[in-house]
């Protein structure tokens, strides 16, 4: 598909504006995704579901968002039942986890409902004219907002998160002989491409410091080895973490703790592009119609998270995350039914498919479910999300 028009003259314009003519990855990447006029995410008919490109757990029926309402309901509990209970969700997509988590609360939680206040942080106009019609029911409920609106250490509750990590900007950097490059965006010499890279001096000190934040030194490793530094992802938890003040902070989201993410068999890192249920690795081609991510450095979000005052509750995989929740109990109810109506049985193999998918280790159950705490008591940092059952 030819690339965005509208996108391609906003990044020619802005790299002939930028020093050197050339942009960081980072902020490249920002513009591709995020630009209001061009961007994938502001722009894209269809982004998430079966007919954009990626489909998340919220696509699998409601039970991820039920589940989480039970969590939801648990961290209110060892809250003191507050009033407002807030819950925040960054990036909340089509709605659907909104959805199904307040209605879940509504019906089987009133006195947590009764006091629940839900805000979504959501930077893409027609996300949240979506999130607004699916959220109907409750709009009493829910209001839209940004994290800057949010005063320092006001919230009560918990902030929440499901894939946003991974589509925050990242800077790349290339080891060299002679240390640590970075790879810069400009325009392409040859008339057939529109975008090349270059590689040059770090524009930061700060993508140095990133690396001996995380304890991994670049100079082990081979020149040519590639991969991705998280500055956004730092800056991001940094702001939940002051905002935050009592309560929880839930992030859910595909990656690695530091040691796995720059194993030196990765080498050329993590990025990966999303284009019709389809993934390959140029970022420079469908400039506006592809997703553009990047696995999640989970040592880092924890040691800012502690670096802000956060404190790490634990860490599991989703699969055992849904199951200590109820998951293996709706699977193993699922397995009871006995039924001669032809549409009964398959409704039930259905839910049994799409409850496997969300705890399937090869996939969406293998992705990491990070729960961080300010302010908690002794009991109140025991969840019941981050106790496994057996399985069955």
């Amino acid at each position: 598909m030819p690339h965005n028009p509208v996108l391609l003259e906003v990044l020619r314009d802005r790299i002939g504006q930028s020093p050197g003519d050339r942009l960081s990855f980072a902020d490249f990447m920002e513009l591709v995704l995020y630009h209001p006029e061009g961007g994938y995410y502001a722009t894209k008919e269809a982004v998430l579901g079966l007919e954009g490109d990626f489909v998340t757990s919220a696509h699998l029926g409601h039970d991820f968002g039920e589940l989480l309402a039970i969590q939801f309901a648990e961290m209110w509990e060892h809250l003191g039942r507050p009033t407002p209970f807030a819950v925040v969700e960054m990036g909340a997509g089509q709605g659907l986890v909104a959805a199904d988590a307040l209605g879940t609360l509504q019906n089987h939680s009133p006195a947590c409902f009764a006091a629940l206040s839900y805000h979504i942080v959501e930077k893409s106009d027609r996300l949240r004219a979506t999130q607004a019609q699916r959220l109907s029911p409750w709009l009493e409920r829910v209001t839209w907002a940004t994290l800057e609106d949010f005063p320092d250490h006001s919230i009560t509750g918990c902030l929440f998160s499901n894939e946003l990590v991974d589509a925050l900007p990242v800077y790349q950097v290339i080891v060299a002989e002679s240390g640590l490059q970075e790879v810069y965006v400009a325009l392409a010499d040859h008339p057939e491409l529109a975008l090349q890279e270059v590689v040059d001096a770090l524009s930061t000190p700060r993508l140095a410091d990133y690396f001996a934040f995380v304890d991994i030194d670049p100079a082990t490793y081979a020149p040519g080895y590639r991969t991705e530094v998280h500055l956004a992802a730092l800056d991001w938890m940094k702001t939940v973490a002051t905002k935050l003040h009592h309560g929880y902070v839930l992030t859910v989201d595909y990656g690695y703790p530091a040691s796995r993410y720059y194993s030196r068999a990765r080498s050329q890192g993590t990025l990966q592009c999303y284009y019709q249920h389809g993934h390959h690795n140029d970022p420079y081609s469908h400039l506006g119609h592809q997703d553009i991510t990047a696995h999640v450095n989970f040592t880092a979000l924890e040691r800012q998270g502690e670096r802000c005052g956060l404190e790490t509750l634990g860490a599991t995989q989703q699969g055992m995350f849904l199951m200590a929740l109820g998951l293996g109990d709706r699977l193993s109810a699922l397995g009871q039914i006995q039924a001669n109506d032809p549409a009964t049985v398959n409704l039930a193999i259905q839910r049994r498919e799409q409850l496997h998918q969300l705890i399937n280790p090869m996939g969406l159950g293998n992705f990491v479910v990070l729960v961080q705490g300010k302010g908690l008591s002794a009991p109140a940092k025991i969840l019941k999300g981050l106790t496994v059952p057996p399985l069955m």
